[in-house]
């Protein structure tokens, strides 16, 4: 089977990380490819990361706002590629995408991580988006709670199926002084705890509340480090200068090696207002760290409260802190909520498992997908 992922990709993060693991999970059961939109060229560092692995990628020329230049160009790649099921990522590619599967007579599967409602236009796609999605032949929901949403936007459950996200723990190795050590010296004054929080500056990742938690735990050894960027960043470092924490938290910004400092942090915070199922959770659980987040969409149906990390309300800083400052009270039981969180990602989330997932929802689709083949082979016979 040739399976073909559509995306919109600006830079190398979590979601492109979800599409290659799967596809070196599959490669003994389907021939995966990539077809990117151009971005404005920002699509350059996934296409680089799945050339190095060993994938076929071609980014498309032309991208909106010319859609029927666009569209054509889809169609005909796709047909190049002989594809027989397209995987979309995103609501752009959800909807030139199952036009385009439409045109080559090939299901179309979107996965839907998640919105973010993050501004107007964003919201605007996003509501676009869920009505495309009543006509995909399949959505992938990647938990629960968003499975729920999906549903609400009027997708029936004989096309929806929930396929989680997954990790590789040997990602992760084990914590090294030196990569401590350098960590502690990001901060103007060394911590003797870090707490980390790594994700996009934008209003649904709550990291104005984990600010107003950090402020409220007046602790000198105890630190806070972000990691990444986003529209919020300058709003972000004058309200840390307001709150009086800037010896105390600090914005490292994004960094391509964070895979080495994750095992070194003593705990990770998530302070989102909406989440799919964070991939951030599943990176510290595989690293051994133990984890305080609210308690929205997926996230619960990783984090096992008061068991490999805590789970609080969004929007409430006070019980934030709290629970921070009880997971950093303790080493003996920190420690056993890190490897309570390793077990649990290395039992229930690995990419292995996901393949499965996937394949048992194409063998749903092969009618269309083997008429597709079938097809294909009478092209190349003519």
């Amino acid at each position: 089977m040739n399976l073909v992922h559509l995306t919109a990709s600006t830079f190398f993060g979590g979601p492109e990380r979800q599409m290659l693991g799967l596809a070196r999970a599959l490669a003994a059961d389907c021939r995966t490819s990539f077809i990117l939109f151009g971005e404005n060229g920002r699509s350059g560092a996934f296409a680089v990361e799945a050339n190095k692995q060993g994938f076929d990628v071609s980014v498309l020329v032309h991208d909106t706002p010319r859609l029927r230049r666009t569209l054509g160009e889809l169609t005909e790649t796709m047909r190049e590629q002989e594809a027989d099921v397209l995987l979309c990522h995103g609501y752009k590619a959800n909807l030139l995408g199952r036009l385009a599967a439409q045109r080559c007579r090939i299901p179309a599967v979107a996965v839907s991580r998640g919105w973010t409602g993050e501004s107007l236009r964003v919201r605007l796609y996003e509501r676009l988006d869920r009505w495309n999605l009543r006509w995909m032949d399949r959505v992938v929901c990647v938990s629960e709670g968003q499975a729920a949403k999906v549903r609400c936007a009027g997708v029936g459950d004989e096309r929806l199926a929930v396929i989680r996200n997954a990790v590789r723990a040997d990602r992760f190795p084990h914590p090294h002084p030196a990569k401590r050590a350098l960590l502690e010296r990001m901060f103007p004054r060394r911590p003797r705890r870090i707490v980390a929080a790594a994700g996009r500056l934008s209003p649904e990742k709550g990291f104005s509340v984990l600010l107003e938690a950090a402020a409220r735990i007046d602790d000198p050894t105890i630190g806070f480090i972000h990691f990444g960027n986003g529209p919020l960043r300058e709003q972000t470092a004058h309200r840390i200068a307001d709150l009086g924490i800037s010896d105390q938290f600090v914005l490292a910004g994004f960094r391509s090696d964070l895979d080495q400092f994750m095992p070194c942090f003593d705990a990770l915070a998530l302070p989102s207002f909406t989440e799919g199922l964070p991939n951030v959770v599943l990176e510290a659980f595989a690293a051994g760290v133990p984890v305080v987040a609210t308690a929205v969409g997926g996230t619960p149906e990783v984090i096992e409260d008061g068991l490999s990390g805590y789970l609080v309300p969004p929007g409430k800083p006070a019980l934030l802190s709290e629970r921070i400052r009880q997971v950093l009270s303790d080493d003996v039981t920190r420690k056993a909520m890190g490897e309570q969180g390793r077990q649990r990602v290395r039992d229930e989330f690995t990419f292995e498992a996901q393949a499965r997932q996937y394949l048992q929802l194409f063998d749903g689709l092969r009618p269309r997908a083997r008429a597709a083949g079938e097809r294909s082979l009478a092209r190349a016979a003519g």
